[in-house]
């Protein structure tokens, strides 16, 4: 699920216009992964910055980095005033939410809604562009939630922050993934904007991801990238068959599950 702000609305209507920067890495794919992922204030970027959305996915991790850290910080405070590991876990999924601008809840919402409440792909799309929610999104929303607070909770009372704040980076490394191996379901909308990611973009995001984790919690952190990969794959696998193809919700999905399987993976190793 990418973040529908003033500034990528405006490159989503010049999308077919811009010529696509070929460079494998630039400096300005950072704070684009940023604008795409978070609701952070960012400094507005060139319009042509955005002809490299596909390019930029490998920094998807490092937005992971940044809103982790930011969550961190907060129930690392809430430790210290002596918070039971509850209401940290809370405040933690609280923060995550809020700085990106919930759209990857959003986007499992929609997704519920959508694969599960329509019997045609067309159908499906249809209601996944609703914006109402409907009692499949409401019910996945709830239990997400209640999941990443468990877990978390869990995680906290036995491990450090390093953690949760490794999940955040990984689970936006699945969502290259997906980009690459799916078509887009449809011919228009933010997914459809930013485009197929090149096998090297996707390669040196996961590269990414496990050069931040590894000096983080060390090996630790093969058997969740494991899990979460299986739940990304689960993830497209279900998108294909439903709809043909990925949307920024499926995206958004993906990142879910590939957080919660994470999550899930660790709590069971400490």
């Amino acid at each position: 699920m990418f973040n529908r702000s003033d500034q990528t609305d405006k490159t989503l209507k010049g999308a077919g216009v811009l010529k696509n920067d070929t460079k494998l890495i630039s400096a300005w794919d950072i704070p684009l992964a940023l604008v795409l992922l978070t609701r952070l204030p960012v400094p507005r970027l060139p319009d042509r910055v955005f002809s490299r959305q596909a390019s930029a996915v490998w920094a998807f991790p490092l937005a992971g980095l940044v809103v982790g850290m930011l969550a961190g910080a907060v129930g690392w405070m809430a430790t210290a005033m002596g918070l039971p590991s509850i209401a940290c876990a809370i405040l933690v999924v609280l923060v995550l939410t809020i700085t990106t601008g919930a759209m990857h809840e959003d986007g499992l919402a929609d997704t519920a809604d959508g694969l599960w409440g329509g019997f045609t792909p067309e159908r499906r799309l249809e209601i996944m562009k609703d914006s109402h929610i409907g009692t499949y999104g409401v019910l996945a929303l709830i239990s997400s939630q209640l999941l990443r607070v468990s877990l978390i909770a869990a995680i906290l009372s036995n491990a450090g922050f390093a953690t949760i704040l490794a999940a955040c980076i990984v689970s936006r490394a699945m969502m290259p993934v997906v980009m690459s191996v799916l078509p887009n379901a449809r011919q228009s909308g933010l997914s459809h904007s930013v485009g197929a990611p090149g096998s090297t973009a996707v390669i040196l995001g996961g590269a990414m991801a496990l050069l931040l984790t590894l000096p983080m919690i060390g090996l630790q952190v093969v058997f969740p990238t494991l899990i979460a990969a299986l739940s990304a794959v689960a993830m497209a696998m279900l998108a294909k068959a439903k709809i043909e193809g990925q949307t920024g919700d499926i995206l958004g999905a993906t990142q879910q599950l590939a957080e919660i399987g994470f999550l899930m993976a660790v709590a069971t190793q400490v």
